[in-house]
């Protein structure tokens, strides 16, 4: 593919000077399908679509240009365009068909970036490449967004850690499993790409309309059909279908989705040998009834059974230098049982009183039923292995430095159930909008904590490290009991009770000839904790927030932009309790002030759209509780000793380095340290130094349905953790360096622009067949580690748990 090269070149670029401004976008019907041979009339002069409803042409500066569009099948529409400065226009129009009300037709871009919003296009949630693939594979290729961990998908921006980031599905928030510890125990995601409209994320510095986290929001939009469609997707990893249509006059539009999922494809490349039976399996529906054209009823819904079998057998993993390599050979009995069912449900009701007010009420529950069994027994040695080239015994372990075994038993229970209530209001005036709501949440967490561990190195057990027992063997016998190295019995039932609300006002205003868009606003949250029957007092939290940019009247496109305020996280039950089970009520919220500058810089290169996006951020955190990562799994301090800090700055330079197909590369750096209880500045768990991510797409010139997709992510080691009962200040190793490829490549049959010579493919809307390869170099990436004693030494080592080797999956996408 003669483009696949453009990628690479990062150089300085050279701009072309130019006298007009150029007008681009796609045309589509309201199905969202490209419409082809529109015509296009401007100035005289025309122009028309093609066969994916492209179109682009220019504008003579300091003149008001109108533009028809015009279809004999739709209706025809026009928009006018004033150019002040050498720009570009992104103009996606819609089409209906004449018999058919017109609709809101300009994508309003520029608002989105001004608020500091990445608008990410469905299609490459649906399309790109990845072990997870979907709306957070689409994340991770961003700066500032990280996780190391491909069979997650949880993901970390900006030095925050899972937890700290919204996520909406229009409008609700939603939520995910508590007690999930490794990423191949998560199976689906909650968002299914195949229902999307629209998305929408902040890295930081987000409006206070949003919740009270620290890091990011991630706002999902699902479509409401107009017509009668039907999706499947197969591959070797599951099966993907999804069911859309209106019903009673149109009044009631629905859509369906169901998904499997079974990663077993991928468990099986990694270097631990298992009988590994997931089952992940999501139902997912989004109903909208209109009963007139001031009031609609909607109702959003997603149950999800994850069930997750796995029986360890052996592992075999060799680390260490060239100089003294090791080997670590596991044998396991027994295996683990854990079962993750959700539940969610939400009703909102939305009334328009007229073309400037609008109010949304919502009622929403998720109910989360965890449980965690398992007994695993593992004996483990740790091994010098030979490095003398000339000896029959070469690549052999010929010394073992470690005899051990452990013993992990766990019956968890956990329970959770999230209630709320919500109204919202907006009301518009002129270039003004106010908006307004409140909030009222419970939160009733069930937990069972019954998790013990045995450690035995050598022939002896190793005792708690917390506690001072004296032993004078071999001089005088010990008759001690025999203690767990770990033991945790414990039951909980927190309940949370939560008041929230928020008031914001916008302003989008010229002063001059320069656009400027302005947001204040602010959040306060009430909240009480109780366990059993011990109930703490209030807390009170208050977040004001602020946004401003500007887009000056100059040749160059360029926005500038400035966002930050007072960020505040109340805890949840999960930061409530600490790694013995303790729940701690007076935990108080995590508190952040941010500050980040941006700029979005538009330009022509090869006659070709380009951004180049930059973002500099800074955090100031207090009242910080310190964590630690297990794999997917926070397990925090439950404290408030800690304070923190984070900074850096991200880059994006997107565009079409190949024509018709945008792509993206992505360059970010972070640091981000904490200091405990004044012993001074270590690196947090998600201090992820340089992350670079590239997101490429490509086509074959003389067979354009023949397309390739790459999604390319290199991050620099995040410290690898610390034994269990450590003090992490001891333990400030980093992993290795995350470095990944998906490569896929996919040839179209069929679709709405395209009758194939095969009549088996006309049955179809659109037939894509699809190869994808991941981790196309076999890189061996550690996402954790295990840690074992040299019973010599005494020392203890960190042994890398690698993550999924290469991997071939086969893909068949159909419409109909």
């Amino acid at each position: 593919m003669k483009h696949s090269v453009l990628f690479f070149l990062l150089l300085p670029l050279t701009l072309f000077s130019q006298k007009t401004a150029i007008v681009k976008g796609v045309v589509v019907n309201e199905f969202n399908n490209p419409i082809e041979n529109v015509a296009i009339t401007y100035l005289d002069q025309g122009t028309t679509t093609n066969k994916k409803g492209e179109y682009q042409f220019t504008i003579p500066l300091l003149k008001t240009v109108k533009v028809t569009f015009t279809h004999l099948s739709y209706k025809t529409i026009t928009q006018k365009f004033t150019a002040r400065s050498t720009r570009t226009f992104n103009f996606n129009a819609v089409l209906l068909v004449k018999n058919k009300e017109l609709k809101e037709i300009l994508i309003k871009n520029q608002e989105k970036e001004a608020q500091g919003i990445t608008k990410i296009d469905v299609k490459k949630a649906v399309n790109l490449i990845g072990a997870n693939a979907g709306v957070e594979n689409v994340l991770m290729t961003l700066p500032g967004v990280n996780n190391t961990n491909e069979l997650s998908t949880q993901y970390n921006v900006r030095g925050g850690n899972f937890d700290e980031n919204l996520v909406y599905v229009n409008g609700i928030e939603v939520y995910r499993p508590f007690l999930i510890r490794s990423g191949q125990q998560e199976g689906l995601s909650f968002i299914n790409p195949h229902l999307i409209q629209n998305i929408n994320f902040s890295a930081g510095g987000f409006q206070s309309k949003y919740g009270d986290k620290l890091s990011s929001v991630l706002d999902i939009t699902y479509r409401k059909p107009t017509e009668f469609k039907a999706q499947l997707d197969l591959s070797l990893l599951g099966i993907s279908a999804t069911v859309e249509n209106q019903l009673f006059n149109n009044k009631l539009s629905a859509i369906l989705g169901i998904r499997y999922r079974n990663n077993s494809l991928f468990v099986n490349h990694k270097q631990t040998e298992v009988n590994f039976k997931p089952r992940f399996v999501d139902l997912q529906a989004y109903l909208s009834y209109k009963f007139n054209k001031q009031f609609s009823l909607n109702f959003l819904a997603n149950t999800s059974v994850n069930d997750y079998n796995y029986k360890p057998l052996t592992r075999r993993t060799r680390f260490g230098t060239l100089v003294n390599p090791l080997e670590l050979v596991v044998f396991y009995k027994g295996q683990e049982k854990d079962t993750y069912r959700t539940l969610f449900g939400a009703l909102s009701a939305d009334f328009k009183v007229n073309e400037n007010v609008k109010i949304i009420s919502t009622v929403s529950n998720f109910n989360t039923q965890e449980q965690e069994y398992f007994d695993i027994a593992a004996s483990y040695n740790l091994g010098e292995v030979n490095t003398s080239v000339g000896s029959e015994n070469f690549g052999e372990v010929q010394f073992y430095n470690g005899v051990g075994s452990q013993l992990n038993h766990a019956r968890n229970d956990l329970d959770a159930l999230i209630s709320n209530v919500q109204i919202r209001a907006v009301l518009k005036n002129g270039t003004n909008q106010w908006e307004a709501g409140v909030k009222y949440q419970n939160e009733n967490n069930k937990d069972r904590i019954r998790e013990w561990e045995m450690i035995d190195s050598i022939g002896f057990a190793i005792r708690p490290p917390n506690k001072n027992i004296l032993n004078h063997q071999p001089y005088e016998p010990f008759t001690g009991p025999i203690e767990p190295f770990k033991n945790i019995r414990k039951t909980n039932q927190v309940v949370i009770d939560r008041l929230s609300g928020f008031v914001q006002f916008s302003r989008k205003t010229d002063w001059k000839n320069h656009q400027i868009w302005m947001n204040l606003g602010a959040r306060a949250q009430r909240w009480v904790v109780t366990n059993n029957t011990l109930t703490t007092t209030p807390q009170l939290i208050f977040s004001p927030r602020a946004q401003f940019a500007i887009k000056p009247d100059w040749k160059k496109d360029m926005l500038f932009r400035i966002s930050g305020g007072w960020y505040s996280q109340p805890p949840f039950y999960k930061e409530l309790r600490d790694d013995n089970g303790h729940v701690n009520l007076a935990v108080k919220a995590q508190k952040s002030i941010h500050v980040v500058l941006g700029n979005d810089y538009s330009f022509s290169m090869w006659e070709r759209p380009f951004k180049l996006t930059a973002e500099a951020y800074y955090k100031n955190l207090f009242d910080v509780n310190a964590y630690t990562v297990d794999n997917v799994r926070i397990r925090y301090k439950a404290d408030n000793t800690s304070v923190a800090y984070a900074y850096g700055i991200d880059l994006r330079l997107n565009g079409e380095f190949v024509p018709g197909n945008d792509s993206w590369v992505s360059l970010g750096f972070l640091k981000t340290e904490e200091n405990n209880n004044n012993r001074g500045y270590i690196a947090r768990p998600t201090d992820q130094r340089i992350k670079l991510g590239i997101l490429f797409q490509d086509y074959v010139p003389n067979l354009p349905d023949l397309k390739a997709h790459l999604n390319l992510v290199y991050n620099t080691g995040v410290p690898g953790g610390a034994p269990a009962y450590a003090d992490s200040y001891q333990y400030q190793n980093r992993l290795k360096d995350y470095s990944r490829a998906d490569v896929g490549i996919s040839y179209i049959f069929k679709d709405a622009s395209k009758q194939s010579t095969i009549n088996f493919f006309n049955s179809f809307k659109e037939f894509t067949l699809g190869l994808e390869i991941f981790n196309l170099f076999d890189m061996q990436n550690a996402i954790t580690n295990t840690w074992v004693r040299d019973s010599y030494s005494k020392r203890q080592y960190g042994i890398p748990n690698y993550m999924t080797g290469r991997v071939l999956n086969c893909k068949i996408s159909m419409k109909f």
